[in-house]
């Protein structure tokens, strides 16, 4: 059995664990849900389900790729702060460090929403955007006690909740709601407070979106995404900031593991409870205060597990996949939403294709994906082998 690094290293569980929610993401080249349609397959399915978001209330899997993607910023900044401390940078220089790499991150969101046909409007949906947003945040509270990191998370919980709480209830279905997934999907009673584009998020995004340049004038969101998640987002960094901590700290492995999975237990418990007694539906969309606690449960239920498995226990041969793409997660980030993946499936395409038609419909889209997937893990890979890391 190993031993736990010491608390100033990098974490190879914390690399593993992001290395799975960016696999997830290359993963939607499978498209599977779309095979499944066409294959009636109950098995891909199940699968394309949680390769999918909900439509509203509800979590798969894919949904907890943003929020373990947040949620492992926060873990990892302890360990940048110190690490930058050991080469002598002081306060103000990782103040400035810290909030340039906000900007960055807000406009490497922008600029990846900008590919394709037509180009979309400005906006600041996009993960890295919403990361960035309140990234700068995030780093004042680390130099704060954990006590305030607690209090920071209850307001800004509480506060979210009561911006919705207190919104007038619309008669209806939000603008640019169908009347027929309204009747499936839609809120009633005091849930319908976070009814999709009939919300304060969506009445600010109106207002700021049509503050700047545009084609058109900003109407609703599409997908019922909005800006103004970035706050709660910032309450999912915080409990990742907390998680971090503890595993940071002087406690014993075990203990750091059974305080994880603890943490994790009570706070997917809380978010549920929430959710089924109607006081705060559970959202990734909005990011709801729900939703904060029940996909922070699963984050730290899974980082508890790696933890425990990579550097607790010692077995860290299985994990080296995931650690390729985890060390580099930005290239991967960026390859996964810009110009690059698509480019790449048509390079394999152009030389594989004669196999792809002996599979055959509807399972060639799948194998496909799966060879581009490949050959994004090998660049990936080539990158890990020569030490290039992108970095903000």
């Amino acid at each position: 059995m190993g031993h736990p690094p010491p608390p100033t290293t990098r974490l190879d569980s914390v690399d593993a664990y992001r290395g799975l929610v960016m696999l997830l993401i290359l993963f939607e080249l499978l498209k599977l849900a779309a095979v499944a349609k066409e294959s009636g397959s109950e098995v891909l399915a199940f699968l394309g389900f949680h390769q999918t978001h909900a439509e509203w209330v509800g979590c798969s899997l894919h949904d907890l790729i943003q929020p373990s993607f947040s949620f492992l910023v926060g873990v990892s900044l302890p360990y940048s702060l110190a690490a930058r401390r050991a080469k002598g940078h002081g306060t103000a220089g990782l103040a400035l460090h810290a909030f340039w790499r906000a900007f960055v991150l807000v406009m490497i969101g922008i600029v990846l929403r900008s590919f394709g046909e037509p180009i979309p409007d400005i906006g600041f949906t996009d993960t890295l955007a919403q990361i960035g947003l309140g990234y700068g945040f995030l780093f004042l509270l680390a130099l704060r006690p954990v006590r305030d990191h607690w209090l920071a998370a209850g307001v800004l919980l509480v506060g979210y909740w009561a911006l919705f709480a207190l919104w007038p209830v619309a008669d209806g279905p939000g603008a640019g709601v169908k009347p027929e997934w309204f009747r499936e999907h839609g809120l009633t009673g005091f849930a319908a407070h976070w009814n999709k584009n009939a919300n304060p998020a969506a009445a600010f995004d109106v207002w700021l979106l049509n503050l700047f340049p545009r084609q058109s004038e900003f109407v609703f969101s599409r997908g019922g995404y909005q800006s103004l998640s970035f706050l709660p987002t910032l309450a999912t960094m915080i409990l990742g900031l907390i998680a971090g901590g503890v595993l940071k700290s002087d406690r014993g492995a075990w203990v750091k593991v059974g305080w994880l999975a603890a943490a994790g237990v009570v706070s997917l418990a809380a978010g549920w409870l929430l959710g089924w007694s109607g006081v705060c539906p559970v959202v990734k969309r909005v990011w709801t205060p729900s939703w904060v606690l029940f996909s922070g449960g699963w984050c730290f239920v899974l980082l508890a597990g790696f933890y425990a498995v990579n550097d607790v226990i010692g077995w860290r041969r299985w994990a080296f996949p995931l650690v390729v793409v985890g060390t580099n997660s930005i290239a991967a980030y960026c390859m996964s939403n810009s110009v690059v993946k698509p480019e790449v499936g048509r390079l394999v395409r152009r030389h594989f294709g004669w196999f792809f038609e002996r599979v055959g419909p509807p399972y060639e889209t799948l194998v496909h994906g799966a060879a581009t997937v490949l050959v994004l893990w090998l660049i990936l890979l080539w990158m890990y082998r020569r030490k290039v890391f992108i970095k903000v």
